[in-house]
C-alpha cells in the first residue's frame, strides 16, 4: 500500500476561486478557460456545472468538470479516484481515511465520461494552452469508457473529503 502522506508522493491542484477541469491531453489546445472572444467562455460553462461532477465537449472529446467548490485537489492512482480536501487537520489524516470512505461511500448517480487518454488537471479558468508552471497535475488514463461516480464522505471527527471515483468500463 502507497502511503501518501510521504513528501512527493501527492500533488495537490488548487484554484482561484472556480471549479478544477481534467481536460484530456489531446484536446488541451481547444481549451480556452476564461480567455476568448465568445459571450461565454470556457470557463463560464464550467462554472454552469451545478453538481459534483459534470461533462462539457471539448473538441471532439469531453473535459470532466469537478464542480462545487475550489477544493484542493489530488488524483490517487491505486484508489482510481480525485480526493478533494474540505476538513481534516493534516494530510496524512485525510489521506488515511480514504480507502475506508471509498468502501463506504454513498455515491451520486454515475456519469459515463469517454477519455481518448491522459488528462490534465487544472484551474477550468488556465487555458489549456497556458503557463506550464500553474497548479496542474497529469492523470494517466487508459483509453476508454469510465464510469464517474462522486461523493461526500466524513471518514473521522474533523475530517471530509470529496471522492470522485473513475471506473474503466470498456477499454479501447
Amino acid at each position: 500500500m502507497v502511503r501518501y502522506a510521504e513528501p512527493g508522493v501527492v500533488e495537490w491542484v488548487e484554484s482561484g476561486g472556480g471549479p478544477l477541469i481534467a481536460v484530456p491531453e489531446t484536446v488541451l489546445p481547444f481549451w480556452a478557460g476564461a480567455d476568448g472572444e465568445e459571450t461565454a467562455s470556457d470557463y463560464d460553462r464550467a462554472c454552469e456545472v451545478d453538481a459534483s461532477v459534470g461533462l462539457l465537449p471539448v473538441g471532439d472529446c469531453t473535459a470532466l468538470v469537478l464542480g462545487d467548490e475550489p477544493a484542493s485537489t489530488a488524483y490517487l492512482p491505486d484508489e482510481g479516484a480525485f480526493v478533494r480536501w474540505r476538513a481534516g487537520n493534516s494530510e496524512a489524516e485525510l489521506l488515511a481515511g480514504v480507502p475506508s470512505a471509498i468502501a463506504t461511500a454513498e455515491w451520486e448517480p454515475e456519469v459515463l465520461w469517454n477519455v481518448p487518454g491522459s488528462v490534465l488537471l487544472f484551474d477550468a479558468a488556465w487555458p489549456g494552452t497556458g503557463p506550464t508552471d500553474i497548479d496542474q497535475v497529469r492523470v494517466p488514463l487508459e483509453p476508454g469508457r469510465y464510469a464517474v461516480r462522486a461523493a461526500r464522505v466524513q471518514p473521522g471527527p474533523e475530517t471530509w473529503l470529496d471522492l470522485i471515483q473513475l471506473r474503466l468500463l470498456a477499454p479501447r
